[in-house]
């Protein structure tokens, strides 16, 4: 994607208090990419570098990565793990899949062996302790895949231990209140992409003013329905929310589609636990 369309790329940092941190892991930095859409067309080598680079120089102690790292086919992801054994972390990198990467029967299990094969811990309904035992690390199957299934997952984690979620897709925040999530890091919306100053994401107007439509109107504009598929909560396309009594975070990701971003920048997100 031309730069031109897809704007400079920002660094966006928080700093989140966890209930019952202990000690030894409050300033604990993690760095968070998404959407990566690697396919030659989406993200510049440039863009990608840049990232990475970024990252790296943040020194985190842990990275995740929350999905789409291909657009259809699965085969581009060998050309995404070389650029990604570049990225640094004291713990290790994890990761989940988005739904981009589960498209065809073999992108699940390509996508996966690709980067696991640089070291790259991928999650499908999985806990990780690379911080040890007293902060876990969920990763959850796609929202849209048959496997999303959070309960045993989160069932099996100490109601006392803070955890952090990793899924792809941010709607999974509303199924997920009925259980403590100190922190879901998630991607899937590019931010809406094109954000007007003083109204919103466009992606929003598009879905709130689809749904609003009758039945039978709606079948002459189908371009719409996609849009309100993809997310039912534009309203969390990017930045930190409060869902319940848990948070959510949503990445802008890197990728871009036509007709580009405005006024909505690829992200790379550093997270410092307090």
């Amino acid at each position: 994607m031309h730069r031109l369309l897809t704007g400079p790329l920002t660094v966006e940092r928080l700093q989140l208090p966890i209930a019952d941190l202990p000690t030894s892991l409050k300033g604990v930095t993690l760095t968070q990419f998404s959407d990566f859409h690697f396919d030659g067309i989406r993200l510049s080598e440039k863009l990608l570098e840049a990232a990475i680079e970024a990252s790296n120089t943040l020194e985190p102690d842990l990275v995740v990565l929350t999905g789409d790292f291909v657009t259809a086919d699965p085969a581009a992801i060998h050309n995404l793990v070389p650029w990604l054994k570049a990225l640094q972390s004291r713990a290790g990198i994890y990761a989940v899949l988005g739904n981009h990467d589960i498209c065809y029967r073999r992108s699940r299990p390509e996508v996966t062996k690709a980067l696991t094969s640089i070291g790259i811990q991928v999650l499908w309904n999985e806990v990780a302790y690379p911080l040890g035992p007293e902060l876990a690390i969920v990763g959850l199957a796609d929202f849209w895949s048959p496997s999303f299934n959070p309960l045993p997952v989160l069932k099996a984690i100490d109601p006392s231990i803070p955890r952090i979620v990793l899924s792809h897709n941010p709607d999974t925040a509303v199924p997920l209140q009925q259980w403590r999530v100190d922190l879901q890091l998630s991607g899937h919306t590019h931010g809406g992409q094109v954000v007007l100053p003083g109204v919103g994401n466009v992606s929003q107007l598009i879905s709130t003013t689809y749904c609003k439509l009758p039945k039978q109107a709606r079948r002459f504009v189908p371009w719409m329905k996609e849009c309100a598929r993809v997310s039912k909560h534009w309203e969390w396309a990017q930045g930190l929310h409060n869902v319940g009594n848990n948070r959510l975070y949503v990445n802008r990701g890197l990728g871009t589609y036509l007709p580009g971003r405005l006024f909505c920048p690829p992200e790379v997100t550093a997270i410092t636990l307090l």
